[in-house]
């Protein structure tokens, strides 16, 4: 292509083209007119003459100057045809061919002239179209064949860390990644291990494809005994033909008949949690790419076992402080209660003792309230610990909670809860404002000597519940002050601090009592 612009760029290529042309039509034209010309001449030389043999030579003249003229025109029509016009042809059926992408066409070169070279710079034009055609057609094979294995990868990837992000346990998840990976790779076993918290020692979680005896010999063993310990320290670990590498005397891979070993990390961050072997029946040599998937998906397995973890760990933290606010309400209940009676048992023995039939009388009345008072609080405590809320379900759980109080003391309670129009609360955050309300019943219940307790309840942009008495009230310096102080308070404090709440506590002797509980609309979690 090239050579045909150059060629056609020339200025003067395209000057002794058309200097043919004209030269071609100029001698055909002077030929015509010396012709014309001749015969006038002959015939005004005839016309003085008077004999009848010069009128017929005249005439056979003219008939050969005519058929002159005609052969001599055709013989200009077949060169300017022969010459120009047929090259000009075969060169534009040449250009209409490569344009159909038929780049094998060639022109032949038959002369040296302007003709021969445009036909050498067709051809070769055309070479070098049909050599960049088909490097083109071989690249986008080429580039049709990345793409492909690269969605292939992509599709494992997305298909493996799908799965790792669901709700499974650690030996589910490790099984399932460890089928999508072998299937994946066309491998015929493979396991996964994980290191103890000082990493001296690998544990099968899992495997495939290998024996029970080989599972038995390999369940736990040292990092530093075979090639899955080797590549938590070195990295990746791959061995093409495991006969011909020096192996571990232990070494159970080659006994169960595999040749090929690729060993990667299990990791999270930084943290290297295991490792994870693929075994190939035949020998094997892995591409970069795939190392590099290998490798990724490791991570993503070390980063949902992590997850895993931590999860265990937020649900044993959660677990130990929710077992010290049961014990905190089993001291501020149940255990003082068991003091009282206690101490009245005492009492009563020594009356007993000293046969003092009226101090006894006065005793067991109070033993009576004291075996009912704690087995109110033992009820009470055994409800709030049945508590489970799904989403939406606060409004039941608070009217559960008013019909529990009112027939266990006795006592009116107003509920008010019409303005409920914001978003609803998490079950978690549900849960912790149901165990406020409870814990601040409960006191009402022992300490207030209240007749009626109002509730109310508001979900807006904020979250708002309060709950006030007219019972005795209570002194909060001197609550602060006493040495054995009230745990219910501080239970409700540590709900609320749990929840991102604020808890205001608001009493004076005599005026009652009343709390009440802000979350505001940063604070809340997503429903």
């Amino acid at each position: 292509m090239n050579d045909m612009t150059a060629l056609s760029n020339q200025p003067a290529l395209r000057d002794r083209l058309s200097t043919r042309i004209i030269a071609s039509s100029v001698v055909a034209l002077v030929v015509v007119l010396s012709m014309i010309a001749w015969t006038l001449w002959l015939s005004w030389q005839i016309e003085g003459a008077d004999s009848a043999s010069k009128i017929s030579q005249l005439r056979l003249t003219q008939g050969i100057l005519v058929v002159i003229a005609c052969l001599g025109t055709l013989t200009m029509i077949y060169l300017l045809y022969l010459w120009i016009i047929f090259p000009i042809l075969r060169l534009g059926d040449g250009l209409r061919s490569v344009a159909a992408r038929q780049f094998g066409v060639r022109l032949p070169v038959e002369t040296q002239d302007e003709f021969g070279a445009l036909a050498s710079g067709f051809n070769r034009m055309a070479d070098e179209l049909e050599g960049l055609y088909g490097d083109l057609e071989a690249r986008v094979d080429e580039k049709t064949a990345q793409l492909n294995e690269q969605n292939q990868e992509l599709g494992a990837l997305y298909d493996i860390t799908a799965f790792l992000n669901q709700p499974n346990e650690i030996e589910d998840m490790c099984a399932g990644f460890l089928d999508r990976v072998i299937q994946q790779f066309q491998a015929g076993g493979g396991t996964i291990r994980t290191l103890d918290p000082k990493s001296e020692h690998l544990t099968m979680v899992v495997s495939r494809g290998l024996s029970e005896a080989h599972d038995r010999s390999e369940h736990c063993m040292k990092v530093d005994g075979c090639y899955c310990g080797t590549a938590t320290r070195s990295g990746i670990l791959f061995i093409e033909d495991i006969h011909k590498v020096a192996t571990p005397i232990d070494f159970q891979c080659a006994k169960e008949g595999f040749r090929s070993l690729a060993v990667f990390r299990i990791q999270a961050q930084k943290e290297v949690l295991g490792s994870f072997s693929l075994h190939f029946g035949r020998t094997l040599a892995l591409s970069p790419a795939e190392r590099h998937l290998l490798e990724t998906l490791g991570q993503h397995l070390g980063i949902a076992l992590e997850n895993r973890r931590l999860s265990a760990v937020a649900r044993q933290l959660a677990m130990v402080h929710e077992r010290s606010l049961m014990a905190q309400g089993l001291h501020d209940s149940i255990a003082q209660g068991l003091n009282f009676l206690n101490l009245q048992l005492q009492l009563l023995d020594q009356a007993a003792t000293r046969g003092d039939l009226s101090e006894v009388n006065g005793i067991v009345p109070l033993l009576r309230a004291g075996v009912d008072e704690s087995y109110q609080d033992v009820r009470e405590l055994l409800g709030n610990f049945r508590s489970r809320l799904e989403q939406g379900d606060l409004l039941t759980a608070v009217e559960a909670t008013v019909v529990r109080f009112r027939r266990q003391s006795g006592i009116e309670v107003v509920l008010n809860a019409d303005d409920l129009a914001g978003p609803p609360l998490p079950p978690e955050q549900q849960l912790q404002v149901i165990f406020i309300l409870q814990e601040a019943l409960s006191n009402v219940r022992k300490h207030a000597q209240a007749t009626k307790v109002e509730i109310k309840i508001q979900n807006r942009h904020d979250f708002e519940l309060s709950v006030s008495d007219n019972g005795v009230g209570y002194d909060p310096k001197e609550v602060d002050e006493r040495a054995d102080e009230h745990f219910g308070r501080r239970i409700m404090q540590e709900r609320a601090k749990r929840m991102k709440a604020v808890l205001e506590l608001h009493s004076s002797p005599g005026a009652g009592a009343s709390i009440m509980l802000l979350l505001r609309a940063d604070a809340r979690q997503a429903a």
